[in-house]
């Protein structure tokens, strides 16, 4: 009787050896549930992304809007009957332009750029 009880408790401590240390038990299980998660997740990010570029490239197929947004801030154009305007930095007080007489350069180029 004891020699069974003997080794009933020695095949115990091996399945749960198994279980809980060995390389493939239940800490290599949470592991792999862990990367999964992980993934799932980037996967829903991806999915979003894709979504919205889907939207933008249906957008630039077919309507007007977004192409002349496009336009506008990625290559700088303006459409035909806009005006631009270019803003410098803030010119010198008053008491500086008495003492020089005239303009600066600078301010010759701005008024040529929002004359176009």
């Amino acid at each position: 009787m004891k020699l069974i009880a003997g080794n009933l408790l020695v095949l115990l401590v091996a399945l749960q050896y198994k279980l809980w240390i060995a390389p493939d038990g239940l800490r290599e299980v949470w592991r792999i549930e862990h990367e999964i998660r992980e993934q799932q997740a980037e996967n829903r990010q991806l999915e979003e992304r894709n979504r919205t570029l889907a939207a933008e490239v249906q957008d630039l197929k077919k309507g007007r809007t977004a192409l002349e947004e496009r336009a506008r801030t990625d290559l700088g154009m303006i459409g035909g009957d806009e005006t631009f305007f270019q803003v410098g930095p803030r010119a010198s007080g008053p008491a500086e332009r008495s003492t020089t007489g005239s303009a600066s350069p600078d301010d010759a180029s701005r008024v040529r750029a929002a004359a176009r």
